[in-house]
């Protein structure tokens, strides 16, 4: 259903394999539906736990940022369940600044979780 919705947005998904599995990918969603936010996109990234922290992320996150920059991309936002230092640093290493923390507003793993957004502009 995602992938669905990236692929009839037009939008990018990068998709990094080893030996046929899947280890990570990068991929955009439209931020809003209406049409005042078609320059903004939400994006998210995953990687295997066996390949955090070995430059993975930072080429996915990279490739995808530059092409929505040609796709005329303005705004690119980053949802993170907090506690997830991995990802917050991934994020700010690229430059993308946090612009929102919202306190227990999501349910996993029987806790409350915050949620942070952070934020980055691709025609500063």
């Amino acid at each position: 259903m995602r992938l669905k919705k990236v692929v009839e947005a037009n939008l990018p998904c990068i998709v990094a394999v080893i030996d046929e599995t899947i280890i990570g990918y990068a991929y955009a969603t439209k931020w809003k539906e209406r049409s005042a936010y078609r320059f903004s996109v939400e994006s998210t990234i995953y990687l295997s736990n066996e390949f955090q922290g070995k430059g993975l992320g930072t080429v996915l996150y990279t490739s995808l940022l530059n092409k929505l920059k040609t796709l005329g991309i303005n705004s690119v936002i980053g949802g993170i369940t907090l506690q997830n230092p991995a990802s917050v640093g991934l994020h700010e290493k690229l430059g993308i600044e946090k612009v929102a923390h919202f306190s227990k507003v999501g349910f996993k793993f029987d806790q409350w979780l915050d949620v942070g957004y952070w934020q980055l502009s691709l025609n500063a």
